[in-house]
């Protein structure tokens, strides 16, 4: 969570304005930032560029200090009033107590009727409902969860955290002390007390139950008082901890990014000299909660101060509770909308609309359930969705579907039936009708419907629907499924512990300020990002690592479009060069038989995104000209120095990519690859490096996708309709060479890429491709799958063609709020960068392949 959300989660709402201005110092240190690349940047020659004020600017310590200084000043202004109040308001409380106290000892004595109509005289003119007030509520608090006293979340109990809880009650003739339970209700007290009172009736029968009445009311005040007191401190102490940190916080940040050493001096001579920071103001507030729990346990709990303390956090609890029911939830709700102004948000299922310009944005209506509709015979309202395209390119797919189920095709009617499940799926696929994972999940249905799949061995005889159950559930679950499971664990690590990061600005930051220098190593980061942490997340990273140069770049710089559409490009090309770098290429290897090692991977996929990369450059600097008047921000490395634990990420993950290049001499040992990747799960999440919201929170609708496309695959081969369609698409090329059969289908696959995603088009097209080059006179299939997936991953000539691009193309300039990119920019050097991979792949990579003797 960004600190700035931090700070509004654990504020309490009523002290807001007085917190550290975090959000508005770090826009200062950016327009501090701005202002002295200005002033470095060299004189220009073009009047319309120049500056309309040549002036010097302050020296940013100062400028920067002033606001830290100012802020400092606010927070303990409002710091000391507070504190005055607080425990002017316990010395009150101790005071009230021992009155209190005084009346619950008279109360308990047995002086006869003078005594008692004293104690009901004193118990009424003290109450302590003068001084509060019930019917005034309380603003619930938020405490930070890093402080001390918030309870564990897995402690649900409420035992004593009621408000009527075990006071005080006077004794009865018998001598006995009479406790009430904290379960009880204010009606069962009232009982009880009834109860003990019947007894011989006196003159002063009327002044007893009133004397008790008011003495427990006197009580349950004083309970609250010291609750609410409690919480006050607590806030008190999460207030201090809170812009303790945000000062931190907020230094670190100046002194990365203008590249000074404030941090420690301000810190330590200013910061932790202020009153509020001084360790005697700590202690100082942890006497004032230990006279509270103290205050507390001689009121509730008979004495007993750890009782007493797990109660009140109870209470406090309940408070930060609230918040987080309340507060934090708005919140959330708020970011989303933001997000949504800027990207819309769009129907799901039926309804969808695909037009960003149409999609419902931040203060928006909701959209009607039904709509009026004008026919020639008069106005009917119909349900929205009846209205939708997507609703009849869903119904089209269907009636496709049924058309092939009953209209005879193939000799065999599982083929029959698998013929039409193939085009059902691949259409549902490649128009995203439904949600990409659901139609995965609808392959084992319609395989076991449909009973698709047949036996191993001859004949061939079709399976029952038990047998097709077990056959295609097992199909789905292969050791490339867990590969991906591996390939996940391992970015998650170097992710989370900011390895990636780490090891991306340190290189970056060797780049220097040449424009053409800082793009080509940029693009090169992103593909080795791709490799490790998945071209998804690679783009992402890389886009927040350039922020610096993109803040301090024209909006409309030709640099910043090269920069990101290069990022883009690069991490496309990427996907390709590890076997764990996308879904496809494990796919790929699904269909290879036997699956290359990471070795043979790396020496075919290597050269040729490197090569395609280069290539890609030139075209960039060529078409954008990015080094015409611009002065690049140099990208400072992360100063942190590397833990233990990264090493011990670093360390368990050169290992395991080790063992997977060396899987084949390892074959006796491990079996497969899949084996060697359960060594990064056990290790990470046994050890607790990653936790279960880590395995939770990966892309688990990728894997059921690349599940669901195995299931597929198996369906297809096991009907023997992959079969049939190989040898007609085989008699059809059987003229061609092995190249040409390779450059059909990796023309195929960029073209069918382009339009449908990535991982999609080698569900569709690999297992067909792998059949073909199984049937050839001379059977090539590895190297017909290999080059065909290469190409996949380098089909990038839209914005939708690939995670990567539609990044980049969402990417705005935070001042004006416009897209960096568009998608004439994606047509313009996207198509030509495919066209130069297609080039690559079918010369460099068909060499490459044949050395290995694929």
């Amino acid at each position: 969570m960004k600190f700035s959300h931090s700070l509004q989660f654990n504020a309490v709402p009523d002290w807001s304005s007085n917190y550290i201005s975090y959000s508005n110092l770090k826009k200062l240190i950016f327009q501090l930032e701005k202002q002295l690349h200005q002033a470095n940047r060299p004189v220009s020659q073009d009047a319309e560029s120049s500056p309309l004020l040549n002036g010097s600017i302050d020296d940013p310590d100062k400028v920067f200090t002033r606001a830290l200084d100012h802020d400092l000043e606010k927070i303990c202004t409002f710091y000391q009033l507070k504190e005055l109040e607080i425990y002017g308001e316990v010395d009150a409380l101790l005071k009230d107590t021992a009155d209190f106290n005084a009346e619950h000892d008279a109360s308990e004595s047995q002086d006869g009727t003078q005594g008692r109509r004293n104690t009901t005289f004193r118990a009424r003119n003290a109450s302590m409902f003068k001084s509060f007030s019930f019917g005034r509520k309380r603003r619930a608090s938020t405490v930070s969860r890093s402080n001390r006293d918030v309870i564990d979340e897995e402690d649900e109990s409420d035992d004593g955290a009621n408000e009527h809880s075990q006071l005080k009650k006077s004794k009865s003739r018998d001598g006995n002390a009479g406790n009430l339970s904290a379960s009880q209700t204010m009606d069962d007290i009232r009982t009880s007390t009834e109860l003990a009172q019947r007894r011989p009736s006196t003159a002063f029968d009327d002044f007893d139950d009133n004397a008790l009445s008011a003495l427990y009311d006197e009580g349950i005040t004083l309970k609250k008082r010291t609750i609410s007191l409690y919480v006050s401190i607590c806030e008190l102490r999460s207030f201090i901890q809170l812009n303790q940190t945000g000062f931190r916080k907020v230094l670190k940040k100046y002194d990365k990014i203008l590249d000074r050493n404030l941090k420690s001096s301000y810190l330590q001579e200013i910061v932790n000299a202020a009153y509020p920071f001084r360790e005697e103001t700590m202690k100082h507030l942890a006497e004032h909660l230990d006279t509270v729990e103290k205050v507390y346990a001689d009121l509730v709990t008979k004495g007993d101060v750890e009782t007493a303390r797990r109660e009140l956090r109870l209470h406090l609890r309940e408070h930060v509770v609230w918040e987080r029911n309340t507060v934090w939830r708005e919140m959330i709700g708020i970011e989303r909308k933001a997000q949504a102004a800027n990207m819309g948000i769009r129907q799901t299922l039926l309804g969808r609309d695909t037009d960003p310009r149409k999609a419902r944005m931040q203060g928006d209506d909701p959209d009607a359930v039904t709509k009026e509709v004008v026919t020639p015979v008069g106005r009917y309202r119909c349900p929205t969705f009846l209205l939708h395209s997507t609703f009849y390119i869903l119904l089209g797919i269907i009636a496709v579907f049924f058309v092939l189920l009953f209209v005879p095709i193939m000799d065999k009617p599982e083929q029959q039936n698998c013929l039409a499940m193939v085009v059902f799926v691949s259409l549902l696929w490649a128009t995203e009708a439904i949600p990409l994972f659901v139609t995965s999940l609808l392959v084992p249905f319609l395989v076991v419907v449909l009973r698709v799949v047949r036996s191993d061995a001859k004949p061939y005889r079709r399976l029952e629907s038990k047998a097709a159950a077990s056959y295609v559930f097992a199909a789905m679950w292969t050791p490339v499924i867990m590969l991906l499971l591996g390939g996940f664990t391992i970015a998650a690590a170097l992710s989370k512990y900011n390895i990636a990061k780490m090891m991306a600005t340190f290189v970056l930051s060797k780049a220097g300020t040449k424009p053409s220098t800082v793009l080509i190593t940029s693009m090169f980061v992103a593909m080795f990002a791709s490799m490790w942490i998945s071209n998804v997340a690679a783009p992402v990273l890389c886009f927040s690592i350039v922020q610096p140069i993109l803040r301090n770049l024209p909006s409309d710089s030709p640099m910043s479009k090269a920069l990101l559409l290069g990022i883009a490009l690069a991490s496309n090309m990427g996907g390709a060069a590890s076997p764990i770098a996308s879904p496809q290429n494990l796919i790929a290897l699904q269909n290879m038989s036997p699956a290359p090692g990471w070795g043979i991977w790396f020496f075919i996929a290597l050269p040729v995104c490197i090569i395609t990369i280069l290539l890609i450059w030139v075209l960039l600097l060529v078409s954008f000209k990015p080094g015409r008047n611009t002065t690049i921000v140099p990208i400072r490395p992360m100063k942190d120095k590397f833990t233990g634990i990264q090493w011990f990420i670093s360390i368990t993950t050169l290992v395991t990519i080790a063992l997977w290049c060396v899987t084949h001499q390892l074959e006796p040992l491990f079996g497969d690859m899949g084996v060697v990747a359960i060594i990064p799960i056990v290790l990470f999440f046994g050890t607790g490096v990653l936790t279960k919201e880590d395995f939770n929170n990966f892309l688990w609708t990728i894997i059921i996708l690349a599940a669901g496309g195995l299931a597929l695959g198996k369906a297809v081969n096991s009907s023997g309709l992959l079969h049939t369609i190989a040898l007609a698409i085989t008699d059809k090329v059987e003229h061609l060479s092995l190249y040409g059969v390779l450059v059909v289908f990796c023309a195929l696959i960029m073209v069918v890429a382009t339009f449908i995603s990535h991982t999609v088009a080698a569900l569709i097209v690999l297992p067909l491709v792998q059949q073909v080059g199984q049937g050839m006179a001379e059977p090539h299939p590895n190297l017909l799958v290999m080059g065909s997936v290469l190409m996949a991953s380098a089909a990038m000539g839209l914005p939708t063609s690939g995670f990567p691009n539609m990044t980049a193309i969402m990417m705005e300039d935070s001042q004006t709020g416009q897209r960096y990119l568009q998608v004439r920019h994606f047509l313009t050097r996207g198509i030509p960068s495919s066209l130069i991979a297609f080039c690559v792949v079918v010369t460099v990579g068909y060499g490459l392949m044949l050395a290995v003797r694929f």
